[in-house]
């Protein structure tokens, strides 16, 4: 008789653009992670000024 083969699928995403999200707002594109900043490009100009990049003042 054939009997169902069953495997483990992993729970989670340990590698990957998945893996990472914004901090602020969730999303898994145009993230930033130097400096353990681990925001997107759009929150990163929404909150630049306030934690000390000069450029986007």
């Amino acid at each position: 008789m054939s009997e169902k083969r069953t495997r483990n699928l992993p729970t989670s995403h340990s590698k990957g653009k998945g893996a990472r999200v914004c901090r602020r707002c969730g999303t898994h594109r145009g993230l930033i992670r130097a400096y353990g900043l681990n925001i997107c490009r759009r929150c990163f100009r929404e909150v630049a000024p306030k934690i000390g990049f000069k450029k986007y003042v």
